[in-house]
C-alpha cells in the first residue's frame, strides 16, 4: 500500500509528524479488530482510517512518530480475545495532508490471504444478557457479539461480512443497526448479531402424529420431552444432535437401538461446573478447557459421587463432557436437574444433519421431536474432543471451536508452494498450504461410507473458493485403494497438477514435528508411529513403526513383528481372529489349545472355522501380513475377553485400555517382548508377552492387572527397541523422539512411553494442535510435498 513519498514540512520533520500504513495478517476479521483499532487510536489522537479487506486488516494512520510507535506496542496487548496477529508490516505513507479523525472504512475485496476465526462459545457478556429479564436479548437463543458466536459455519465468502453469511436473510431491526454501525459497542460489524425482533426464531415439530399448539415454549416443551425420557433432535451451531436424558437408562438404550450404535460411547452435556462434578472428576486444566472458546468435548474421569445411565459409556472409565457452546444449549441446560446425552444426529456410518430437511427426512426414525431454527448452517462442523495426556491437551478430532485456525508452517516453509493433501481414508480430513500457513479441514468422518464420502467432494470444493486456494500440488497417501488416492490421482493426470505421494507413518511424523514447529532444515529425529494400518513400502501393512525422518524422507529402522491378518478387514471386525493368528504364529495351536481348554477365549472359539483359518495362515491366502501395534491390542484385548467382535472402530483397544487397573502399572510384572532381527530389521517381539499373559489367565488374575501389565510391557519393550537403536547407530534422532500414530489416543501407553524416554534423556515431540490420530494425516502429507518441492536447505542432512 505505500506511495511515493513527499517531502515533508519542517514543522513536520521536527516532530515526527507523518503517515504510516499497518498491514495486520492473522486472524483479524470478525472478532472486533477494527473498533479495537478505532478506540485505540482515537486514545492516542491518531487519524486516518482501518478496514479489512481480503489480505487481513490493514490500518492508515497519521501522528506523531513517537505516538504511532506506541500506537503498534499497544495494539497486540488490547486486541479481542479470539484475535490472533501473525505480523505487523509498516509501511510510510504521505498522501497529501492527513484526515481530520480517525473511522472505519468499508471492506475491500481480492484475491484471499486471511482467515477465518472458528466458532466460538458464548462469550460472558452476552450470557449475561441472555438471563437478564431486563435485556432485550432475554431468553434469546442466537445472541452473540463480536467475541463470540457463529463464524465459519455461516459464511458463504470472504471478507467476512454479514452479506456473505447466512445472516443475510434476517434484515437488521432499528436497534440492531444502531449497535452494528457504533464503534464503541461491542456488536460493531458482528455479523450474526440479531434478536428476538429481527433475528433466526426457534420452533419445535413433532415427528409424530401429533403436532405442538402454535404457542408452546420450544425450550420447555423440549426440556419436558427431555424429562419424560423422549429423544429429541436439535439444531446446534454446526448441526444435528440427538438429546437424551443422560439418567434415564431406557431412554439411552432407546437411542442406541434406533441410532444403530450399540457400544461406543456417547458425549455428555452438563449444565456447569456443579453438574459436571456429580459425575466427574475435572482437574483445573481440564475445566479450563471446557470452559474455552472452543468449548470442545473433554475426556473425563468418571468417578463423580453420581452415575449416569449404564449405556452411555459402557465399559470405559471416562465421560466425554461438554459445557453449553451457545445460548440455545444454555438456555436448555438451565432448567435440567441431569446432564443430557448430545450425540451426532445421525444414524451409525452416516455424517450428522446439516439442514432441517434433512432432519426431518433421516431422523424421523430416531427422535421424538425436532427443535428446529431457521439460520441456514453452510458449513457442518462436528464437536471436537480433547484428552489430557501427560499434562498436554491432545486433540482427537479437530472441528468445531478449532477449525479453520490456520497453523503457520515451521523457518523454512515461507516460499511453500499450493499445496492440496487429501489425507487418508479414516477420520478423514484435507490440508490446504498457502501464504506459509497450512489449513486443516474439520473431520469429516470415515471415506469408506458412502454417504460421508459423497459429502467430501462438495466439502472440499467450498474450502478451495473460499480460501481462494489453486493447488499446484497435490498430496496422497501411497495405498492403491483408498478413495482419496484415487481422486488425487485422477485430479493430478486431469489438471497437469504435480503428484507427491507420502508414506502413511512418514507422514504422522512430519504432522508431530511440522506441530511441535520444527524448521524445515532441523536434523532428522527418531519416531515412533504406532497405529492400526498403513500401506508400507514392502506392499505390508505397517503400524508399529521406528524411523528415523525430517520432511523430506525416513528410513526405517524398526518395527513390530509382523502377524498375519486372517481374513484382511474381517480380523480387523473380529479380533478373536488377530487372537487366534497370534497364538497360531508363536504356539503349537492344538497343544495350546488342549492345555488352555479351560479359559473362555479358547472355549469361544471352538464353533469358529479354525481349521480353515489354519490353511490361510499357511498360504497366505487373504491374510496380510501387519505390524500394526493397534492390531496387537486388539489381539490381547480379544485373549483377556474383552471384545471378541466390534461394532466401531478401536473399540477393543479402546476397553482395553480402559480396563487397566493403574495400581498394577508398577507391580514389577511387565509382560515381556523380546527383540529379535529378521532380513536386517530389528522386530519388536510379542511372543514372550503372550506366554505371560495366558500363564496369568491360568491364575486367575484379575483382567484390569493383566491389562496394565501389557501397557507397562510394551512400553518397555519400545523404550529397549530404541535403545537398541542407539547401540547400533550410536547418537542418533538429535536426542529428539515424536510420537505419533491413532495408539498414542492412549493415555496410559502414552503416558508410560514418554516417562521412559524422558528418563532415558530424550526429548519428545507429541501432538497438541492436530490429532495424534489420522484427522493429522492430511498435515503431515502436505508439509512432506512442500519441503520436497522446495530446493533441499544447504545446511540440511536429509534421511532421503
Amino acid at each position: 500500500m505505500a506511495t511515493a513519498m513527499q517531502h515533508p514540512g519542517p514543522l513536520a520533520s521536527a516532530v515526527g509528524v507523518g503517515g504510516e500504513a499497518i498491514r495486520v495478517r492473522g486472524l483479524v476479521q470478525g472478532v472486533g479488530f477494527r473498533p479495537a483499532v478505532w478506540r485505540l487510536a482515537r486514545d492516542l489522537g491518531l487519524t486516518g482510517e482501518v478496514r479489512n479487506d481480503a489480505e487481513g486488516v490493514l490500518i492508515r494512520l497519521w501522528g506523531e512518530r513517537a505516538v504511532r510507535e506506541r500506537f503498534r506496542r499497544r495494539l497486540p496487548d488490547e486486541a479481542p480475545p479470539l484475535a490472533r496477529i501473525d505480523s505487523l508490516e509498516t509501511t510510510p505513507l504521505d498522501d497529501g495532508p492527513p484526515p481530520p479523525r480517525f473511522h472505519i472504512a468499508t471492506s475491500a475485496g481480492g484475491e484471499v490471504h486471511t482467515g477465518i476465526v472458528a466458532d466460538a462459545a458464548t462469550c460472558a457478556a452476552c450470557l449475561a444478557e441472555v438471563f437478564d429479564p431486563a435485556d432485550r436479548r432475554y431468553r434469546y437463543a442466537f445472541a452473540n457479539c463480536t467475541h463470540c458466536g457463529p463464524r465459519l459455519s455461516i459464511v458463504h465468502a470472504l471478507p467476512y461480512d454479514r452479506a456473505a453469511t447466512s445472516m443475510a436473510a434476517f434484515p437488521l431491526c432499528p436497534r440492531c443497526r444502531a449497535e452494528y454501525h457504533d464503534p464503541a459497542d461491542r456488536r460493531f460489524h458482528a455479523q450474526p448479531t440479531a434478536c428476538p425482533a429481527c433475528g433466526p426464531r426457534l420452533w419445535l415439530e413433532a415427528t409424530g402424529a401429533e403436532p405442538f399448539a402454535p404457542h408452546t415454549d420450544p425450550l420447555a416443551a423440549t426440556q419436558r420431552l427431555l424429562e419424560a425420557g423422549h429423544i429429541v433432535a436439535i439444531k446446534g451451531i454446526g448441526g444435528f444432535h440427538l438429546a437424551v436424558d443422560a439418567t434415564h437408562d431406557a431412554a439411552v438404550a432407546r437411542l442406541r437401538q434406533r441410532k444403530r450404535r450399540p457400544d461406543k460411547p456417547l458425549a455428555l452435556m452438563v449444565r456447569d461446573v456443579a453438574m459436571l462434578r456429580r459425575y466427574c472428576r475435572p482437574t483445573d486444566d481440564e475445566h479450563a478447557l471446557m470452559q474455552g472458546p472452543a468449548a470442545p468435548i473433554v475426556l473425563l474421569a468418571a468417578e463423580g459421587p453420581e452415575t449416569l445411565a449404564r449405556g452411555v459409556a459402557p465399559g470405559q472409565r471416562h465421560y466425554g463432557v461438554m459445557l453449553p457452546a451457545s445460548p440455545l444449549h444454555h438456555l436448555l441446560m438451565a432448567d435440567l436437574e441431569a446432564p443430557i446425552v448430545l450425540t451426532s444426529g445421525n444414524r451409525a456410518g452416516e455424517p450428522p444433519c446439516r439442514t432441517n430437511q434433512e432432519a426431518r427426512q433421516r431422523l424421523a426414525g430416531i427422535a421424538d421431536a425436532l427443535l428446529l431454527h431457521d439460520r441456514d448452517i453452510v458449513d457442518r462442523l462436528d464437536d471436537s474432543v480433547v484428552r489430557w495426556v501427560a499434562g498436554v491437551p491432545t486433540l482427537l478430532r479437530r472441528a468445531r471451536g478449532y477449525v479453520p485456525t490456520p497453523l503457520a508452517l515451521p523457518a523454512g516453509f515461507e516460499a511453500t508452494p499450493s499445496v492440496l493433501a487429501l489425507g487418508g481414508e479414516l477420520k478423514h480430513t484435507f490440508c490446504l498450504l498457502k501464504d506459509a500457513q497450512a489449513l486443516l479441514s474439520a473431520h469429516l468422518g470415515n471415506r469408506h461410507d458412502a454417504t460421508v464420502d459423497a459429502a467430501h467432494l462438495p466439502t472440499l470444493a467450498r474450502y478451495l473458493a473460499l480460501f481462494d486456494h489453486r493447488p499446484q500440488v497435490l498430496a496422497i497417501d501411497p495405498h492403491p485403494d483408498y478413495r482419496s488416492s484415487r481422486e488425487g490421482r485422477d485430479r493430478a493426470a486431469a489438471e497437469g497438477l504435480a503428484l507427491v505421494e507420502v508414506q502413511h507413518h512418514h507422514a504422522h511424523l512430519a504432522a508431530c514435528l511440522a506441530d511441535n514447529g520444527l524448521a524445515r532444515n532441523s536434523a532428522p529425529v527418531l519416531g515412533i508411529a504406532l497405529d492400526g494400518t498403513g500401506y508400507g513400502d514392502d506392499g505390508t501393512l505397517w503400524g508399529g513403526e521406528l524411523l528415523l525422518a525430517d520432511y523430506r524422507g525416513y528410513r526405517r529402522l524398526a518395527s513390530l513383528a509382523p502377524v498375519a491378518l486372517p481374513g484382511g478387514t474381517q480380523a480387523i471386525r473380529q479380533p478373536w481372529r488377530l487372537a487366534y493368528a497370534h497364538l497360531y504364529r508363536g504356539f503349537d495351536w492344538a497343544a495350546l489349545a488342549a492345555d488352555h481348554r479351560h479359559l473362555a477365549f479358547f472355549q469361544a472359539l471352538e464353533d469358529q472355522p479354525l481349521a480353515t483359518l489354519a490353511c490361510m495362515l499357511d498360504s497366505g491366502f487373504n491374510s496380510p501380513s501387519s505390524s500394526a501395534c493397534g492390531r496387537l491390542f486388539d489381539a490381547v484385548a480379544a485373549l483377556l475377553g474383552l471384545c471378541l467382535t466390534v461394532s466401531y472402530e478401536g473399540q477393543a483397544a479402546i476397553e482395553l485400555e480402559a480396563a487397566v487397573d493403574p495400581r498394577a502399572l508398577d507391580d514389577g510384572h511387565a509382560y515381556p517382548f523380546t527383540i529379535v532381527t529378521e532380513n536386517g530389521l530389528p522386530r519388536l517381539e510379542p511372543q514372550p508377552m503372550w506366554q505371560s499373559l495366558l500363564d496369568d489367565l491360568c491364575r486367575n488374575l484379575p483382567i484390569g492387572v493383566m491389562a496394565a501389565r501389557f501397557h507397562a510391557g510394551l512400553a518397555d519393550g519400545l523404550a529397549a527397541m530404541v535403545d537398541h537403536l542407539q547401540g547400533q547407530h550410536g547418537v542418533i534422532g538429535a536426542g529428539r523422539i515424536a510420537l505419533s500414530g491413532g495408539v498414542f489416543q492412549n493415555a496410559v501407553l502414552g503416558e508410560a512411553l514418554i516417562q521412559r524416554l524422558e528418563t532415558r534423556g530424550w526429548q519428545v515431540l507429541r501432538h497438541e494442535r492436530v490429532p495424534t490420530n489420522d484427522g493429522g494425516l492430511s498435515l503431515g502429507q502436505a508439509i512432506v510435498a512442500a519441503a520436497r518441492t522446495l530446493a533441499p536447505p544447504e545446511d540440511s542432512s536429509s534421511c532421503v
